[in-house]
């Protein structure tokens, strides 16, 4: 594993699944620095480095984003489109995490460019294990797109050459 920090935003307003996601994340030790936030708001306003976040910088942006849909201020549809929608954060793997057994929540999901989505299973182990599994993937197993900078070197190194 690359021993660069690996950042997690949790974006959950349930006080239980958030205890269950940090309490699996943790265990694993998938991750050493976990964001939680608590409404749609925060979240945004953590990715984009606004509000109470402007002192973060877009050159360390959340390695995963986990999303719950059903959060107050802000929805997490909204949340994924701004996420998604934006040069700067499209390519943020964004997992909704969701009790939702709507199918439309998942076809807009997908239209809205979410990478995962996943049923919150309402067993402990079951949503211990879910989140792991999730941890691992994202943040072990795949592959991240070359950063923006590098691509807008390359390509104008590309247009240069002609």
């Amino acid at each position: 594993m690359n021993s660069g920090k690996l950042d997690i935003l949790l974006v959950e307003d349930n006080q239980n699944d958030m205890d269950l996601a940090l309490h699996a994340l943790r265990r694993e030790k998938l991750a050493n620095n976990i964001f939680v936030a608590r409404d749609g708001e925060e979240a945004l306003d953590f990715i984009f480095c606004r509000g109470a976040f402007t002192h973060r910088s877009f050159d360390r942006p959340p390695k995963l984003v986990l999303l719950d849909l059903k959060l107050p201020k802000v929805d997490g549809m909204e949340v994924l489109k701004q996420i998604k929608s934006d040069d700067r954060t499209k390519t943020i793997p964004v997992v909704i995490m969701t009790s939702s057994k709507e199918e439309r929540d998942l076809a807009a999901g997908y239209n809205l460019g979410a990478n995962s989505f996943i049923q919150k299973p309402v067993d402990f182990e079951q949503f211990r294990e879910t989140v792991k599994s999730v941890g691992l993937y994202w943040l072990v197993v795949n592959q991240p797109p070359v950063v923006l900078e590098e691509c807008q070197h390359l390509a104008g190194t590309a247009h240069g050459s002609h």
